[in-house]
């Protein structure tokens, strides 16, 4: 588990280590966009103890999953298994539910609940909701969908995608849940110790072997492959289960994942403070930097980083020279008089350099990880996760769910005041305390327990994909990759044997943006967990109903993710097209691209 405070406690949070570029092998796996659909997972943390490096070893294979038929549905009415309740089955006929447009099949919808209980904190009825849908024509396999932000609410079971058909279309048995509250208890189940814990990994804990019991009494056995998978907060339930469930589950996809989500909540509420500084009016922080004054500052990233890739195509693929190449203060354009929209302030660059390093006390301690500097942060996302969020979700989350203990329900008659007011300085240190009933730190139970030591995974078989948008404007990359830095030197530079992490150019949170967002992250899991095909490259396109992505680009733009640390660099042929570009180390001190 990490901390902030740069040594104070130890294990700082996580800085990119940009200077780094490790040779990686060539693989020959590249999977396809129009192969399968992508799932939003979940992956892991950082710090850690060493572990002996494992060298080249092979590690064990999985086997593939069988098909089946569903045997019962209307029948599970009786499923019996400890501090479990169905409430509801039903046969949902095919087409009477669609995805993109796009029947699908017939399936077995069964809702409960679990571990219902009334609280003896503030008398109110717990339980953890969910939902399963259990196709008739299954492939075999079991998907745990985590949901995002604070939960609260039972997702339809579908697994859906970032481009393509849901994991119950693919025949995944899969579950949803509201994570132990239900949404007229947000934010306040953050003050309920047990509430606490089930939304931070329990709930994911006690929930999977019943499902896997609930498949066995619908098909006749259980699923010959786990897997489970999320974005966001979603993600960092994927990345926790990796450390505490790891003997639960196969194959983990984590996107943009809220790895360390205290951290990175405090951070949120440090940053309206900076951005106050510099809004028209606090109720506003969206005037500190409007979206005129992002575009100038995402062409002047374009202006440097854009052609370092070999092509200057709209996108910067090679993050790690840029943040070399860039200065926002030198960069962007500096107001010699009034601030017009035509250039930014003194005050604003300067909040802006601020932000983008990452959250730190009034004695320059880290708090949270830098962000890199991207062409996406014009998307609308990512001005409502700088200048909305704060207010609406992260002041709750930190008041009620991070903070130990936790504070009073008097905050949410003024959230700005309390965002404003935090004091990182006094009131951060929080989300590590425990105190009384609370026995746990949101620290402990909301991040994975020892990140960077996966050995239960690794050793049977299991397999990690983590991907991240560059301009995400919440949960930062760096936090992702420094993470990945240090798992790798765990394990002697080896992580890649079941491990591997993709940075998606110009994406914000989850999706979105001017970039290729649409993959295969779940076809491509599937295929390295039961067939060995280790992914060296994912091929992303362009979401053509994204109002972001830009007009002089192709509607069917695609390129290719790349195992990070490496890059993709254009060699020849069509600049639309994935194959024109080749995954190669970062090249450290190229000269500055111009468009």
């Amino acid at each position: 588990m990490s901390h902030f405070f740069d040594g104070s406690p130890p294990g700082s949070p996580r800085q990119r280590n940009r200077s780094l570029a490790r040779s990686r092998p060539r693989l020959t796996a590249m999977i396809g966009a129009a192969a399968a659909s992508l799932f939003l997972v979940a992956g892991l943390a950082s710090p850690a103890t060493a572990a002996p490096p494992r060298g080249e070893e092979t590690l064990q294979q999985l086997s593939a999953a069988q098909p089946g038929t569903l045997q019962e549905c209307e029948t599970l009415t009786a499923f019996a298994y400890p501090s479990t309740t169905i409430t509801s089955v039903a046969r949902i006929a095919a087409g009477a539910v669609t995805n993109g447009g796009r029947p699908i099949g017939e399936h077995c919808q069964v809702r409960g609940t679990m571990n219902e209980r009334v609280s003896t904190f503030d008398g109110q009825i717990y339980a953890i909701g969910f939902e399963m849908r259990l196709p008739t024509d299954w492939a075999g396999r079991f998907l745990y969908q985590g949901n995002g932000g604070l939960d609260g609410a039972i997702v339809p079971a579908l697994g859906l995608t970032r481009g393509g058909e849901s994991g119950l279309q693919m025949g995944f048995a899969v579950l949803s849940s509201d994570a132990g509250h239900n949404g007229s208890q947000n934010p306040l189940f953050g003050r309920e110790p047990q509430a606490r814990l089930d939304y931070g990994y329990q709930a994911v804990g006690t929930l999977t072997p019943m499902a896997k019991a609930l498949i066995t009494a619908a098909y006749d056995r259980g699923p010959d492959r786990s897997y489970i998978t999320g974005g966001s907060n979603g993600g960092r339930h994927t990345m926790v289960a990796a450390a505490r469930y790891a003997d639960q589950f196969d194959g983990f996809l984590a996107i943009s994942p809220g790895f360390n989500l205290p951290q990175a909540a405090v951070a949120q509420l440090w940053g309206a403070q900076q951005w106050a500084r510099v809004a028209a009016t606090s109720t506003d922080l969206a005037t500190a930097f409007t979206p005129t004054e992002r575009t100038l500052v995402a062409e002047a990233i374009l202006s440097r980083c854009d052609a370092l890739d070999g092509l200057a195509d709209g996108m910067v693929h090679n993050s790690e020279t840029c943040q070399q190449a860039f200065s926002v203060k030198r960069d962007a354009p500096r107001c010699k008089g009034e601030r017009d929209g035509t250039c930014l302030t003194k005050d604003q660059l300067t909040v802006i350099e601020e932000v983008f390093a990452g959250a730190r006390t009034s004695n320059n301690k880290t708090i949270y990880s830098s962000f890199p500097f991207d062409p996406g942060l014009t998307q609308t996302g990512w001005a409502g996760w700088k200048f909305g969020s704060p207010y609406t979700r992260d002041a709750p989350a930190v008041g009620f769910i991070f903070t130990t203990p936790p504070a009073e329900p008097s905050i949410l008659s003024d959230l700005r005041g309390y965002a404003l007011g935090f004091d990182v300085d006094t009131e951060a240190a929080k989300i590590y305390a425990t105190s009384g009933i609370y026995t746990e730190s949101s620290m402990s139970f909301m991040t994975p327990p020892d990140p960077t030591r996966l050995d239960s995974l690794r050793d049977r078989g299991a397999k990690m994909i983590v991907i991240h948008g560059a301009s995400d404007g919440v949960f930062s990359p760096d936090d992702t990759a420094a993470w990945f830095d240090e798992l790798d030197q765990t394990y002697g530079d080896d992580a890649e044997q079941f491990a591997r992490y993709f940075e998606v150019p110009g994406m914000g949170h989850v999706a979105g943006g001017p970039a290729t967002d649409q993959h295969a992250g779940l076809a491509a899991l599937v295929a390295w967990v039961e067939q060995g095909i280790a992914p060296d490259q994912l091929v992303a396109s362009v979401n053509p109903a994204n109002p972001e992505v830009p007009a002089n680009w192709s509607p069917t733009r695609s390129r290719p993710l790349c195992v990070y640390p490496q890059v993709a660099e254009y060699v020849s042929g069509d600049p639309e097209t994935a194959s024109s570009f080749a995954c190669e180390d970062p090249k450290p001190g190229l000269a500055y691209g111009t468009r």
